[in-house]
């Protein structure tokens, strides 16, 4: 299963659509976003595949944000996400709760941790636990996607275009 892994959109629509592009041209089964999603209309953009947030810190508006990604049919995890597939258990969260990111990215009990924030792209080997961070969209010199291999856990890291 290829997943693609987004974070740090913070609103920035233009930014935003070069990466849904890769995502679509890679043909990604399902698509992870880590928060700091920013508006409504980065939710819109994702129409075409099935896609898991989080709220991060930028995330003030979660009741209209959670409403979005409803109404487009995909999945709202809230602050903190638990996911199964391919027979990974994955973990989904912005990574801006310091203590929460180092108890679920040390507990061993997941495959994967997904996680944004720091704008820096990151795969990480925490005991049996990989660790993500695919980049940022905005506020970042060069913009990066993070395109997985759930079964082999082969990881591409794609430049978006501005």
């Amino acid at each position: 299963m290829l997943i693609g892994v987004i974070s740090d959109t913070h609103g920035a629509v233009a930014m935003t659509k070069p990466a849904i592009d890769i995502f679509r041209q890679a043909n990604v089964e399902r698509v992870l976003h880590c928060g700091d999603i920013g508006s409504t209309q980065i939710v819109e953009l994702f129409s075409y595949c099935e896609t898991h947030f989080v709220f991060g810190n930028v995330d003030h508006n979660e009741s209209e944000l959670r409403d979005a990604i409803e109404s487009a049919g995909h999945v709202c995890h809230d602050r903190f996400g638990d996911l199964t597939w391919a027979d990974k258990r994955i973990a989904l969260l912005h990574g801006n709760d310091y203590q929460r990111y180092r108890d679920v990215a040390s507990s061993d009990e997941y495959d994967l941790v997904c996680s944004g924030h720091t704008h820096e792209k990151a795969w990480e080997l925490s005991g049996r636990t990989r660790l993500l961070n695919p980049g940022a969209i905005y506020r970042v010199s060069t913009p990066t996607v993070a395109l997985l291999e759930l079964d082999t856990m082969e990881l591409r890291y794609m430049v978006v275009p501005r």
